[in-house]
């Protein structure tokens, strides 16, 4: 078999001439390590002058419809002897398919040209095409099993480096192969989504051929895999499959996630009953890195955390260079605990940096898609994209422990319309009410309301009013369920009624401007400390009957988060709603073990429940609100004006002046306990 230079004009790209020999290219390649030497020596002889008459015999291409003129073999003689090549592979001997294995497997080998009056039987860098074309005719005999071999190194050659000609060839040539043989479906289709992860023109380049750009190697990529998706529907299910196996691990690199979610985004675009398959795998990986990241977090101390948020903040980059992040060599440093420069502690802030890198990079792209569905928020097709956001929240976000960033999807999207407002408040109050949903998601849903009410900027002050009160009305009702059974405060026994109360609370901490119905003419709306001492009216009866929980028999203010109790105490006892400083007072002399349901239900003393030695903030709530602050460098400007920032009131603490600033620094810092960024400790801008 011979290797064929095209006619120069006919494909696309230039041909190399050469003096091409009649005899075929699969034979042993031992001249070929000869050759290399000697071009390598000094003064190797360059390639020598093209030979125009040696190429006057025509071939023609069924696939593209195409006529070259070749050496001294036709088309169909390459078909007869890769033919000839498979066949007596069947039979058992080797020699001629061993070389066609090599010839996709060296590949992006450099062409080296013949010493002058050698015979040149090196494969030119265009020239496997004609091969590609010739196995397209004998795929009946590749989707045999004893091919496989030969198959998986033609998968592997760098197809997306070379020209559009090749590209093209290499398509129809996967199309045959998957029609020939429907086994083949999952490792084409595999190898393209590997790919996906490639960010490097070393990848997928080839020598002797123009570089390709990464958007050109995507385009190839993707018409390919539009191509086969076509021909093949069933083929779909299969690369859902493939898309979520393929899923960079959560600890790769910055750089390889958002290759990989650029071209899954691209994919959505031509199959778009994937769309929401492809939304939730994204999400669903952005949650792992957040759980995982908040973890590693709190595992370290406060000078840690500074230090990683100050190489992030050396670190800042455009949101159009995540993909160019970093080096090649930097995705493959590991860090050795036997090496004996090996820190510890840097070693944690590298991980830490990069885990909230990715965050903010995934969570930057996201927002990026989302937005344009939006432009007209009231619209159905803005309701719809909402929906699928809503959706992935209550399947996704909710159930997830402290999660810390992820939900800021729909905190930005869902105030961009009332009605798209009214739908997340909606499922909120359906999961935090009702009677069969887990007390854990109940306790979640009521954070989630709560926290959206009290932070979102763009949350009108009528919706706050009627959060406010119906979180009072179903306090009532459990109020009235709990209290006959209640000997004191139980966190474990009562948790819901609690859970609602600390919303209540952190509502009233946020918004309580917006709970003023009247004030006296002496009070400015845009100074708060004007409504220092003066006679208020709030919304409804809601003084009254937030009076009533507080100090009832459930006794709230013990079991809620401290940090959220002094703040309300501070509050309501300046603004002439509650003053409850007594009730905290007696409330520090009371022990929450003794009300431990396990210990008096059994009868047994304290230290027979086995809880003594866990301390009272075991048993009370954690002051966790899901929308506290965002601070991850990058993606935080989706979150421009859409944020009610924490303000103290000045004059609030004129009883405690001395330490005022000190005291309101603590609270703000408590406050926002658990976000990506405790080490700054700070809720501005």
């Amino acid at each position: 078999m011979r290797p064929f230079a095209p006619k120069a004009g006919a494909l696309t790209g230039p041909i190399p001439g050469s003096t091409t020999p009649a005899k075929s290219i699969l034979k042993a390649a031992s001249v070929l390590g000869r050759r290399k030497e000697v071009y390598d020596a000094p003064g190797g002889s360059p390639e020598p002058p093209e030979s125009p008459a040696k190429r006057r015999r025509v071939f023609f291409d069924e696939i593209r419809n195409v006529t070259y003129e070749v050496g001294r073999r036709t088309m169909d003689d390459v078909k007869l002897e890769v033919r000839s090549a498979l066949e007596e592979h069947l039979r058992g001997n080797d020699g001629q398919y061993d070389m066609l294995k090599e010839l996709f497997a060296n590949d992006k080998q450099r062409y080296l040209p013949p010493v002058i009056g050698e015979e040149d039987d090196t494969l030119k860098p265009h020239e496997l095409q004609v091969y590609v074309m010739a196995l397209t005719s004998c795929v009946p005999i590749l989707k045999g099993k004893e091919c496989n071999g030969l198959v998986r190194n033609i998968l592997r050659c760098s197809w997306l480096g070379r020209d559009d000609a090749f590209a093209k060839v290499f398509t129809h040539f996967l199309a045959a192969l998957v029609s020939a043989q429907g086994s083949y479906l999952v490792p084409v289709l595999s190898m393209m989504v590997e790919k996906f992860c490639d960010t490097r023109s070393s990848s997928w380049c080839v020598p002797d051929f123009p570089e390709v750009s990464r958007d050109k190697m995507r385009e190839r990529l993707h018409s390919t895999m539009r191509y086969l998706l076509q021909m093949f529907p069933s083929a779909v299910a299969v690369l859902e499959n493939l898309l979520g196996a393929k899923f960079p691990f959560p600890d790769d690199s910055v750089r390889t996630h958002m290759a990989y979610i650029y071209n899954l985004l691209r994919v959505k675009n031509y199959v778009p009953d994937s769309r929401d398959e492809i939304l939730d795998m994204i999400l669903n990986r952005v949650v792992k890195i957040d759980s995982q990241m908040q973890v590693d977090l709190e595992d370290l101390d406060d000078d840690v955390t500074a230090a990683v948020m100050h190489a992030l903040r050396e670190n800042q980059r455009q949101t159009s260079d995540w993909e160019d992040a970093g080096s090649d060599e930097s995705d493959n440093e590991s860090i050795d605990s036997d090496d004996l420069d090996y820190d510890p502690e840097a070693a944690r802030i590298k991980t830490v940096k990069e885990s909230v890198e990715k965050m903010d990079a995934v969570l930057d792209t996201l927002f990026s898609f989302y937005t344009p569905h939006f432009l007209h928020p009231g619209s159905d097709k803005a309701f719809d994209m909402f929906t699928i956001i809503l959706r992935e929240f209550d399947h996704m976000v909710l159930p997830t422990y402290k999660s810390r960033h992820t939900q800021f999807l729909i905190f930005h999207f869902a105030q961009q319309h009332e009605r798209l407002t009214d739908a997340f408040c909606g499922q909120l109050i359906a999961t935090a009410f009702q009677g069969n949903t887990p007390n854990v998601l109940k306790q979640a849903a009521a954070a989630y309301l709560a926290s959206f009410v009290a932070r979102g900027a763009h949350v009108p002050r009528a919706l706050v009013r009627t959060m406010f009160l119906l979180l009072i009305h179903h306090l009532e009702q459990y109020r009235k369920k709990y209290e006959p059974l209640c000997r004191g405060p139980d966190l474990k026994r009562f948790h819901p009624y609690y859970s609602l109360v600390q919303a209540t609370l952190y509502i009233f901490c946020f918004r309580w401007q917006d709970l003023v119905v009247s004030a006296p003419d002496m009070v400015d709306p845009e100074d708060p400390a004007s409504y220092i001492g003066q006679d208020l009216e709030w919304i409804g009866s809601s003084k009254k009957d937030l009076s009533v929980h507080i100090f009832g028999k459930l006794n709230p203010l013990k079991v809620c988060a401290p940090v959220i109790v002094e703040e309300f105490a501070k509050l309501a006892h300046r603004l002439n709603f509650m003053y409850i400083y007594p009730l905290v007072e007696s409330n520090k002399r009371v022990r929450l073990t003794q009300y431990l349901s396990a210990t008096y239900a059994t009868g047994g003393a304290l230290r027979d429940a086995g809880y003594e030695a866990q301390g009272e903030s075991f048993h009370q709530l954690d002051p966790y609100f899901p929308f506290d602050p965002y601070q991850l460098p990058i993606s935080k400007r989706w979150l421009d004006n859409d944020y009610v920032h924490w303000k103290s009131v000045p004059g609030l603490n004129a009883d405690e002046e001395d330490d005022s600033d000190e005291m309101e620094d603590e609270d703000e810092d408590d406050i926002i306990e658990g976000t990506a960024t405790d080490g700054e400790g700070d809720d501005s801008e």
